[in-house]
């Protein structure tokens, strides 16, 4: 294909042919800076959306910035039973993070559980559970719409004092629980003793507490200490550009590839 006189290329210098002449490639810069853009994703840390265009028997396979990423089947959120469970996932949209990125292996690896936790098990979050164990120390809560668990610990079933798990939760019961810090590396740890307004409240009012527990998690989110990491990069983010490491500084003119969060384009931009 000719490139008519005038027109602006972004390509990498590769070296020289044998008359002398600069030797390019822009599919060579291109896929540079989209291994660079990965690595800004994974940098920030956050979930995106993907859509599904093919799976195997590992897996499902999309793109990201144009590069193959795989999302192994144990990462999904979904059991995965058989084959046509992995195949009805083609062409649907998933919130996933990079786990693992190798650009000399050209290894892209994404997980759709480690994003569903920064979204829905940070500190604070308010969750709806249906009692699915109950256990002299505590009951194990069904998380609303997935198949994950987690641990209501006695102690933290009212700000009251609990003699018995039984008195209180019953099998099947629905109920709001606030996410909290676990002790145990792995394991959910969730409260409804953070929600009451007044100490021993849900033993005497459950419907009260459960009204109120929007309130409630906002005043226990706001009393958080502050992430200095997400501190930073929301400072970074108000700047108008994502972070960018020192690879940066290997490309000429690489303000002008700076892109949003948001996907707007930047003052650069032409």
């Amino acid at each position: 294909m000719l490139v008519p006189p005038g027109t602006v290329v972004f390509a990498e210098v590769l070296g020289r042919t044998l008359s002398g002449r600069p030797l390019l490639s822009a599919r060579r810069l291109f896929r540079r800076l989209a291994w660079h853009r990965a690595r800004q994703i994974m940098q920030l840390d956050e979930p995106i959306e993907v859509k599904i265009y093919e799976w195997n028997t590992g897996g499902l396979l999309t793109r990201i910035e144009g590069l193959r990423a795989f999302l192994p089947k144990f990462e999904l959120m979904d059991r995965i039973k058989t084959f046509t469970d992995l195949k009805n996932k083609v062409g649907c949209s998933i919130r996933v993070c990079i786990t693992r990125l190798d650009e000399e292996t050209n290894d892209l690896i994404i997980s759709e559980k480690k994003a569903w936790e920064m979204t829905y098990l940070k500190e604070g979050t308010l969750i709806q559970g249906t009692v699915r164990k109950i256990f002299p120390y505590g009951a194990q809560v069904r998380i609303a719409g997935t198949n994950r668990s987690g641990l209501l610990h006695i102690s933290n079933i009212s700000q009251g004092r609990v003699f018995s798990v039984n008195d209180i939760l019953k099998m099947d019961d629905e109920i709001k629980v606030l996410v909290v810090k676990s002790n145990v590396p792995d394991k959910i740890a969730l409260s409804i003793s953070d929600l009451e307004s007044a100490p021993g409240l849900f033993l005497t009012d459950k419907a009260r507490v459960f009204s109120e527990a929007e309130e409630m998690a906002e005043r226990y989110r706001e009393q958080l200490p502050a992430d200095s990491k997400n501190t930073k990069l929301d400072a970074d983010l108000q700047g108008g550009t994502v972070p960018f490491d020192d690879e940066g500084t290997l490309y000429a003119n690489w303000k002008w590839f700076q892109f949003l969060e948001d996907g707007k384009p930047g003052e650069n931009d032409n």
